[in-house]
């Protein structure tokens, strides 16, 4: 698919730093179609540079707070940040409804101009991550900031959806979390290749970490030589974010000495292309079964099976013959 002009220029102004150009490319992923299927195109031969950083935990954890300590931090040496986090949707608007989105944007109004902001609703989306972020990702990449993190909803318990997502994940816990079984249960132990004990100075900080290294020693699978490290923070006054940089720069190290980021990006595209011929096939679905009415009154009226009306149907999505009834 050839992009329209104005969306190539429009990718270079964001290139060159623009901050609307930015938004409004996020607004064109966003709102999906013929034009977002375009910028998917032209932002795809220019993606695969950006650092993708996960964090996800459960709700209360601080994973706003810590967001904007780290993308602070991590813009420091002049690099360009981008922020996506998923909100829970407001069921009346659509929108999202957290205040975390005012709270972050405050850290760009105080002059880090090189790092953006986006915040995306869920709109009823499972697994943490809004419907747009593959594609928010591609283009922000595209758009040629060096790092982009991309924060969970946090509705639930921890959600896992964003290992899909990204090259590292952090799960951000507080003390007093549960107890170890149950946070392997929650699939944590799976999830991590880093994970934060936030709040550390609250009571309990200790019994998490230890939790935590407990059922890391039962056995953690991820990389083979890397074992998960666990990092104290603080996140309101920034305590412990400069051992989380680090640990991000050894697991990105890692990961590119292993091969497994290479790995891990081609397994992120077979997803989406999954999730994209799912999505088609789903549509193709609906359209069939709404206009299969002989064969919905035929089943109602109970002179065929659910089994056999599901047959014509699936015989119509893929173009097969239909067999006969």
């Amino acid at each position: 698919m050839t992009a329209p002009a104005g969306l190539d220029a429009l990718l270079e102004r964001a290139r060159d730093g623009e901050r609307r150009a930015v938004g409004r490319l996020i607004s064109i992923v966003e709102a999906g179609g013929d034009q977002s299927d375009a910028l998917a195109a032209l932002a795809h031969r220019q993606s695969g540079h950006a650092q993708i950083i996960g964090i996800t935990g459960a709700p209360g954890a601080g994973k706003s707070t810590l967001v904007g300590a780290l993308a602070v931090r991590l813009a420091a040496p002049g690099r360009r940040v981008a922020v996506v986090a998923s909100d829970p949707s407001s069921p009346v608007t659509g929108g999202a409804i957290l205040g975390d989105r005012s709270r972050r944007e405050d850290t760009v109004a105080t002059g880090h101009q090189n790092i953006f902001i986006r915040s995306m609703a869920t709109r009823g989306q499972r697994g943490g991550l809004a419907r747009g972020v593959p594609g928010a990702l591609r283009v922000l990449d595209a758009c040629g900031f060096d790092i982009v993190i991309v924060e969970t909803a946090g509705v639930g318990q921890v959600e896992i959806d964003i290992v899909a997502e990204a090259d590292t994940t952090v799960v951000v816990l507080n003390p007093g979390w549960g107890d170890a079984i149950q946070a392997n249960k929650a699939g944590v132990m799976e999830v991590a290749d880093i994970f934060v004990v936030n709040k550390a100075d609250r009571p309990g900080a200790d019994d998490t970490v230890r939790d935590i290294d407990y059922m890391l020693d039962l056995g953690h699978k991820g990389i083979d030589s890397w074992r998960p490290p666990i990092v104290r923070t603080i996140a309101t006054d920034a305590t412990g974010i400069d051992d989380l940089t680090t640990a991000l720069a050894a697991h990105r190290h890692e990961l590119e000495h292993t091969g497994e980021l290479a790995r891990r990006r081609a397994r992120r595209l077979d997803n989406e292309l999954r999730a994209r011929v799912r999505a088609s096939f789903e549509t193709a679905l609906e359209t069939a079964v709404a206009t299969e009415h002989e064969t919905l009154h035929r089943m109602h009226a109970h002179t065929i099976t659910p089994a056999a009306a599901a047959c014509v149907v699936a015989n119509r999505v893929l173009g097969r013959p239909d067999r006969p009834s």
